[in-house]
């Protein structure tokens, strides 16, 4: 599994003599206890994964950071043994610092608070008020769409926010053959009671040209911050776009992207 960018390196930082980096889940032999973490939907292509090292003595870490249903159909409840979320990529509050955890083993979830106490000395007071705001307003809206004091829900806005700029890209992609993306299945969303498309926070994209070797420089060439496949450890034919800018700056990006087509 393509990991996120972020844990190989946080992993080789913490220089554990408890344990290293070991790479792709799809190639992991070796013996003894470990732990995968599985990412999914995928960052950076948007694809949903599961475990790939089936056997004992295993820990599963579940990374559901882009399991909401403006990103991917919701099949299935998140019932696994330890799973990570983020206000971050469900709504956009980066700034706010606040994710969360659901953990059945009560020890371990009492070792990640004596982590969390020792590495940040506490989440802020704000911080955790914002998020509770925040999160409250999403149930709301949820719970009772077109009410009073909700107005429409948060999930079905961004739904179709993403919707309409996966449309775009397409079409901006579609007009040429330069460049391709990934092509989801669709699937029946539990949250939205709907068939839908999947429709990622990022757009991974690939040049499709033979004369062109790295991507991130191509875009780089025309203004378009990308980053670049080697990044998530594969080629550099392949560059992670986001989906999640300024109305302004999508925009922008759509009709760089066009001119390198034509």
């Amino acid at each position: 599994m393509i990991s996120l960018q972020s844990y190989p390196s946080m992993t080789d930082y913490l220089k554990s003599g408890l344990y290293k980096w070991a790479g792709d889940a799809r190639s992991f032999d070796k013996e003894g206890p470990y732990i995968e973490l599985v990412t999914s939907p995928n960052n950076p292509d948007g694809f949903v994964r599961h475990s790939m090292v089936n056997r004992t003595g295993g820990i599963l870490v579940h990374d559901l950071a882009y399991y909401w249903p403006q990103y991917t159909p919701i099949s299935s409840a998140a019932d696994h043994d330890l799973t990570l979320f983020t206000v971050s990529k469900a709504t956009g509050h980066a700034g706010t610092r606040i994710g969360w955890a659901l953990v059945k083993d009560p020890e371990v979830a009492k070792k990640m608070i004596k982590f969390i106490e020792l590495s940040t000395i506490g989440v802020s007071r704000d911080s955790q008020l914002r998020a509770a705001r925040i999160l409250e307003v999403i149930i709301n809206s949820s719970q009772n769409p077109g009410g009073p004091e909700s107005g429409e829900s948060f999930f079905k806005i961004s739904y179709h926010f993403m919707a309409e700029r996966w449309q775009l890209l397409r079409e901006a992609v579609n007009k040429g053959r330069f460049f391709s993306l990934p092509d989801f299945q669709q699937g029946f969303c539990q949250f939205l009671n709907q068939v839908s498309q999947p429709q990622p926070a990022f757009a991974w994209l690939k040049c499709e040209d033979e004369g062109v070797e790295d991507c991130e420089s191509l875009l780089r060439g025309h203004k378009i911050l990308t980053r670049g496949g080697r990044s998530f450890g594969v080629g550099p034919k392949y560059v992670r776009v986001s989906m999640l800018d300024r109305d302004h700056n999508f925009n922008l990006f759509l009709k760089r992207l066009a001119s390198i087509q034509t």
